[in-house]
């Protein structure tokens, strides 16, 4: 029988058709558009995403929330809609009732894309970072690390973002028994920075090799998620010893001006771009689009 989305989920027709037709779809998450990059380089980037997913070969399906319906796959008046609208939603997991039931416009976290792709039956996905544990707060835990540890979508990503307690975050996944592959290294990169002198789970040099991992891993019945870490692009990378001392500068900042939760990442990620003089900005949008291209060539794989 041919698969069926859920009712609450909107499924864009290019994107149903892909999946009816067993064709490779890249989920690609918003609130990178809607919180995490400024105007208009959040646009341009939302278009560059769904083009490089194209070119690689796949469908791009942007997730988000689009008056109240969870969109798998938005047109471009929406996404420009989330790109220059002001005070929209950053939905998580727990944001979906409020979101659905209000009738609001907002962008889905990892946690929240995870959660769209999987019902609508894609099993890849493409971001920039996943969240993590905070630095200074162990408790303070993103629920993107929860959602991996029971979600089965591949994550391509670039590690966690640098502002987290990377060796925390690790720890987290490995008790959650979430796989952390390298792609192409066995150190888990550190979002703006190649390596962080982490080690990763196991290393993986090409889509079919990290294909057949996740196909074992998933044949025994382990349902988590996978995430595969991809380095920042070499000539857009910046070094580690550069982000820490402006990151600290950053954290003080932001303890100064009482930024906490869910306004924390998008602001330390504002000021770490001003302080670099945009060194990390374009570090970003290098590992966004190198993202989509993995993703897309896995999505190949699968498909």
């Amino acid at each position: 029988m041919p698969f069926e989305p859920p009712a609450w989920l909107r499924v864009h027709p290019e994107v149903a058709s892909a999946l009816a037709s067993g064709r490779p779809v890249v989920a690609l998450e918003s609130t990178v558009i809607t919180h995490g990059l400024p105007e208009p380089v959040n646009l341009e980037l939302a278009r560059r995403l769904e083009s490089e997913v194209r070119t690689a070969g796949a469908v791009p399906a942007t997730v988000a929330v689009i008056d109240g319906r969870v969109c798998l796959g938005v047109t471009t008046d929406e996404l420009e809609r989330l790109a220059l609208s002001r005070r929209l939603m950053k939905i998580s997991r727990r944001d979906f009732g409020a979101a659905m039931s209000s009738r609001a416009t907002g962008g889905t976290t990892v946690a929240a894309t995870m959660i769209a792709a999987h019902a609508g039956g894609i099993r890849v996905f493409a971001t920039g970072g996943i969240g993590g544990v905070h630095r200074g707060d162990p408790s303070d835990v993103s629920a993107d690390l929860p959602e991996l540890a029971r979600t089965p979508v591949v994550v391509v990503c670039a590690g966690a973002k640098a502002i987290l307690d990377l060796p925390r975050t690790l720890e987290w996944l490995e008790t959650a028994g979430v796989p952390v592959l390298g792609w192409g290294t066995d150190e888990f990169p550190a979002f703006f920075s190649r390596s962080s002198g982490l080690r990763v789970s196991a290393r993986v040099d090409n889509a079919a090799e990290a294909a057949a991992l996740i196909r074992a891993q998933w044949a025994i019945g382990l349902q988590s998620g996978v995430l595969v870490c991809v380095p920042c692009p070499e000539d857009h990378a910046v070094p580690a010893e550069a982000v820490e001392p402006v990151l600290r500068q950053a954290l003080q900042q932001a303890e100064a001006q009482g930024v906490r939760g869910k306004d924390i990442t998008p602001f330390l990620l504002a000021r770490l771009a001003d302080l670099t003089g945009g060194d990390t900005l374009r570090a970003n949008l290098a590992l966004l689009r190198n993202n989509a291209r993995v993703a897309a060539e896995l999505a190949r794989t699968f498909a």
